[in-house]
């Protein structure tokens, strides 16, 4: 990136109704699906391909979901088939419905190996009760007391919740892989931190971009760490990604993102991108001069009082941002009595 600051422009100040379509560049459609969550809907996108579509990313799967889908098929995406469906990452607002789409319209699955693996083996991972690993990560990021206790005995949220089942084939994309779609040659570039090999699509015929979860205006994607591998560092695989695909960017490049608006000016966007989280780790490390665990740091990392219905996500967030300070020798941490992880700043 250079010096100069350009500005963030949303050429589009109105989403798309659920069962409507806006053609935001010739044979490309946005599409927006609502989510039952505070983040309350996720963009997806129709590429028209002459005899059929090539969707980008899918909504979760849910009845509702499926009932608009089928709205828009005989819509604004009618008189065309689906023929196949790209998933930038695993995360169900993204994946949910993909074997669907295999299995009742025989579209064909196109995504990264690791989206993939992850997506079927999180599928097929059903549990009744919360695991001891999960408990013991849980109870190591200094998580409430009593809704550890609550939790411990509830019903955890399963991936199969909100993912379609997913039938065995898909298609490999990697970094360098150039695609065709409605019309246009895409590179793919793949960035890490909220998800691992995540596909963004940069075409070489004009000025789009789509960028799923790496690429959003006004928000930050979540960088969280999870049971499965909790000593992972996410803020440095985001930071390290947004850098390089700066590398790319032109400050007219229409930006197709998977949440919140279309939006122009990507390099001063990757640029506040990178900026949130040197200043998020600075306000983490002054508010560390104290030992504290992961769960005492949301106010200094969010900037606000989080809630029972973020906290999850707030968790797995913060357990990011301090891992990424003792894995850069920022802090160090050491265990409590109760099992937490005490996280103090290096010199303090």
């Amino acid at each position: 990136m250079d010096g100069s600051r350009g500005t963030i422009h949303y050429p589009w100040t109105v989403a798309p109704a659920p069962d409507s379509a806006v053609e935001v560049a010739e044979g490309v459609f946005w599409l927006r699906l609502p989510l039952p969550m505070a983040l309350d809907h996720v963009n997806v996108y129709a590429l028209d391909d002459g005899d059929g579509w090539t969707l980008v990313d899918t909504g979760i799967a849910s009845r509702r979901s499926r009932a608009l889908w089928q709205a828009l098929l005989d819509g604004p995406l009618s008189g065309k088939p689906v023929t196949r469906v790209i998933v930038t990452h695993h995360h169900p607002d993204h994946m949910g419905l993909a074997g669907w789409f295999q299995s009742a319209y025989r579209a064909e699955l196109w995504t990264t190996r690791t989206a993939w693996l992850l997506a079927r083996m999180l599928q097929l991972d059903e549990q009744d009760r919360p695991t001891d690993e999960a408990i013991a990560f849980w109870r190591g990021a200094g998580m409430d007391p009593a809704m550890l206790a609550r939790r411990v005995s509830e019903r955890p949220f399963n991936f199969a919740d909100t993912v379609a089942p997913m039938p065995l084939g898909f298609t490999r994309i990697v970094e360098g892989d150039t695609l065709r779609a409605a019309g246009r040659d895409w590179d793919v570039r793949l960035g890490h931190g909220h998800a691992p090999d995540h596909v963004t699509l940069w075409s070489r015929d004009c000025n789009l971009v789509l960028g799923g979860d790496q690429l959003l205006p006004s928000i930050s994607p979540n960088l969280g760490v999870y049971p499965t591998e909790p000593e992972a560092d996410p803020v440095a695989d985001w930071m390290e990604s947004c850098a390089r695909l700066a590398d790319h960017a032109r400050e007219d490049h229409l930006v197709l993102p998977g949440h919140k608006l279309p939006f122009t000016g990507l390099p001063t966007r990757l640029r506040q991108l990178i900026d949130n989280h040197h200043g998020a780790l600075a306000r983490l490390e002054e508010h560390l001069r104290e030992p504290r665990t992961a769960c005492d740091c949301f106010v200094p990392l969010f900037k606000r009082e989080i809630g029972e219905g973020e906290y999850g996500l707030a968790l797995v967030e913060a357990v990011g941002h301090v891992n990424h300070l003792t894995r850069t020798g920022r802090a160090r941490r050491w265990r409590r009595d109760d099992g937490a992880w005490l996280f103090q700043t290096e010199g303090a």
